[in-house]
């Protein structure tokens, strides 16, 4: 049951906090200054209730609150200074922002005298909500100490309803420090979506009562749909495929569930897709010049939740095929279907076993982390790999950077995961060059306790840079070769167990040694520069241009 805090005279930063708790927040990430004493006074008062996890950088706030959102599908919360100091989680707001998750921020602003002067105040930036605006879904500043409740309790309305984002907003300096009665109220109320249209169902499922071939691909939008999903996918016997954000929704050791590289295999004999919560962009914009059955201007949208839409679609391709469903009861015996997919899952891990030692390594990975354990990957070889060649068994259980690829986000953002999920083991995979965005998190890994498990991929460079350089620009090589510290006397000064391996193997009994580890653990593996086979193809397959791409 949600707390509601009793009426009565507090500051601003009270105001706030007694909000958060209204709403659920367990946890907030933050760095204290200047602009937020009052709020992180009111944090320390309530620590009870609320517990706070302070970073040594903002952006590292801004990817936790993000990873324990994305993770969790709840609102990860983080509060930094104004200005310099919600410039520096941008990147994080844009991943979220991205990632469609939902994340608030909470910052200051200049006194209230201050406010549009243009005076030059400390961290003043000429219109912060504006450049607030967007960067988010939503953004609004609180004016009085008694507005608080209300505009935070819009906040969430915001975050949470339609198609989930990041939000801000922010207090005057001296607003959130002086005092004044307020009357807190209970927990937003977040509408329920539209029903799905009756009409546009219809349509939809017209088009897929007549198809033989039919494809589901899902995304972020799709996480908490996965029972409705998985019926779907099983009355029409179609392979259920995601890019990255909406992996596991059908567990992957599924007969339907398949890598996106499976599905490209089975793309060209597709006569019908169906996106759910997703942009379906990977056929349109990954796999270019591949051209399938399914006639683009038979075109049929429904507009609901990914879970409400699914099911009704669903009840109306059972009705209109007389409720025949092809695999309602997982037939003795596979259906044509099914080997055909169970054909091509195989075909495309033969063609993909050439990415080594990425695949190797992720094989490894996939042996020892549980089904429930969280792997969070990083703008890295093995992360890019991980794309296609690891499978992932449940819903939000696999954390990517979307559509931003934001370097180095993934190491906080592990950190956010691993704050919300104490009781599951949750792996970081990095490279050297993204690490080091914030290997200063190291220190919050080890103050706070947050036993994350770091797999730190060392191939002494920005490996996909370095290869376009050597293959595309005439081998001119320029800022992307790294000189890099020791890592394992660096993990050895922040206090965190560190290890050290050459191959899959050493990696495998390491890991399995430290995977429920009580404390942060750093693994460095190294890789010879330039040794690994570059996973290009099998993410835009076909396309000549697949080498130029991300760092």
């Amino acid at each position: 049951m949600r707390h509601k805090a009793k009426a009565g005279t507090m500051t601003g930063g009270m105001a706030i906090v007694e909000a958060l708790i209204a709403n659920g927040v367990d946890t907030v990430f933050g760095l204290p200054g200047a602009q937020l004493y009052a709020l992180f006074d009111a944090l320390q008062q309530r620590g009870d209730q609320i517990r706070t996890v302070g970073a040594r950088h903002e952006q590292a706030c801004g990817y936790m609150a993000f990873g324990y959102a994305r993770s969790t599908g709840r609102p990860g919360v983080f509060a930094v200074v104004p200005g310099p100091g919600i410039l520096n989680t941008s990147a994080a707001l844009c991943t979220a922002h991205g990632c469609c998750a939902p994340v608030l921020l909470i910052t200051g602003q200049v006194p209230t005298a201050f406010l549009g002067r243009g005076r030059g105040h400390l961290h003043e930036l000429p219109d912060q909500l504006a450049t607030l605006r967007s960067l988010t879904k939503w953004a609004a500043r609180i004016e009085r100490p008694a507005d608080a409740p209300e505009i935070l309790n819009e906040a969430f309305r915001q975050m949470l309803s339609g198609r989930p984002g990041a939000v801000a907003v922010e207090m005057a300096w001296d607003t959130m420090a002086s005092s004044a009665h307020v009357e807190p109220l209970g927990g937003a109320a977040i509408p329920e979506a539209t029903a799905p249209s009756p009409l546009e169902v219809e349509a939809a499922a017209k088009l897929l009562a007549a198809a033989r071939r039919p494809m589901i691909m899902t995304g972020s939008g799709a996480q908490h749909a996965s029972d409705a999903v998985r019926a779907l996918a099983e009355e029409l016997d179609a392979p259920v495929a995601s890019f990255r954000g909406g992996r596991g929704i059908v567990p992957e050791d599924h007969e339907l569930g398949i890598s996106s590289y499976t599905a490209f295999k089975l793309w060209p004999q597709t006569d019908a897709l169906v996106g759910i919560g997703s942009r379906v962009e990977t056929p349109y914009m990954r796999w270019t010049g591949m051209m399938s059955l399914v006639d683009r201007p038979q075109d049929a949208g429904i507009v609901a939740d990914a879970d409400a839409g699914t099911r009704a679609l669903l009840s109306a391709v059972r009705r209109l095929r007389g409720g025949r469903g092809a695999a309602k009861s997982a037939p003795k015996g596979a259906s044509e279907a099914r080997s055909r997919i169970a054909a091509a899952k195989a075909e495309a891990r033969a063609t993909i076993e050439k990415v080594q030692p990425q695949l190797a390594y992720l094989d490894v990975i996939r042996k020892v982390l549980p089904r429930e354990g969280l792997l969070v990957i990083e703008v890295s070889q093995v992360g890019f790999t991980s794309y296609f060649g690891y499978p992932v068994y449940a819903p939000r259980t696999y954390v990517s950077e979307g559509f931003q690829g934001t370097l180095g986000f993934g190491f906080p953002t592990a950190l956010g995961v691993k704050v919300a999920h104490p009781d599951k083991p949750v792996v970081s995979v990095t490279g050297d060059g993204g690490f080091l965005f914030a290997v200063q998190e190291l220190a919050t890994a080890a103050q706070y306790g947050i036993a994350l498990v770091t797999l730190l991929f060392n191939n002494a460079s920005f490996g996909n840079v370095l290869r376009d350089q050597r293959t595309a620009f005439g081998n001119r090589v320029i800022g992307s070769v790294l000189d890099n510290p020791d890592f394992l006397l660096l993990a050895k000064a922040f206090g965190v167990e560190g290890h050290r391996v050459t191959s899959p193997a050493a990696l495998e009994r390491v890991l399995a040694k430290v995977i429920h580890a009580e404390k942060p653990v750093l693994i460095e593996i190294e890789v010879p520069q330039g040794n690994e086979v570059s996973p290009w193809e099998f993410i835009h397959p076909g396309n000549p241009q697949a080498h130029l791409n991300r760092k």
